[in-house]
């Protein structure tokens, strides 16, 4: 059960931290330092038609759920690579910095959808690693805080007793 319960809460953290990475994308593209947002390019290159130049109808309500997935997706995996150990900072924002490396340098333009990281326009790649940093950043937080309340929950049918009493 302790595996399920750490892709569990990793999930929820993962979903917390996604929200947190979208305002750093969403700050970015009002400020004009980014442009068409990768979660949309992604779901653009999977709906019918194929390709990622052509808006398609009800993109941006599948790319917010998809980005939200992967986020709970990846945050899971998070959780259950940590156990029940309360995670770092540090070691959330590497771990969200080997995901960004695996999809920007990887999958994302093997599958065509944007240049690699090495190859983009740099406001889009400061932006996605500043991001993935702030998602990191608020995993393992959120992670921490979760795990940190496990040890002042009382099981069924004990007693809970408060500090100094």
């Amino acid at each position: 059960m302790r595996p399920v319960r750490s892709v569990l809460e990793g999930a929820v953290a993962g979903a917390v931290a996604t929200g947190a990475m979208s305002s750093v994308m969403y700050g970015a593209r009002r400020f004009g330092l980014m442009g068409r947002q990768p979660p949309t390019l992604i779901v653009r290159r999977f709906l019918p038609g194929g390709g990622t130049h052509r808006p398609r109808p009800g993109e941006g309500g599948l790319a917010v759920a998809a980005h939200l997935g992967f986020g709970a997706a990846t945050g899971g995996l998070f959780g259950l690579l940590t156990g029940r150990r309360r995670p770092t900072v540090l070691t959330g924002v590497g771990y969200a910095m080997a995901v960004w490396g695996a999809s920007y340098e990887g999958w994302v333009p093997a599958m065509g959808i944007q240049p690699p990281a090495h190859r983009d326009a740099p406001h889009r790649v400061g932006t996605m690693a500043a991001a993935h940093v702030v998602f990191g950043a608020t995993l393992a937080t959120a992670l921490r805080r979760m795990r940190s309340d496990e040890g002042k929950r009382s099981a069924p049918g004990e007693a809970r007793t408060e500090r100094g009493s």
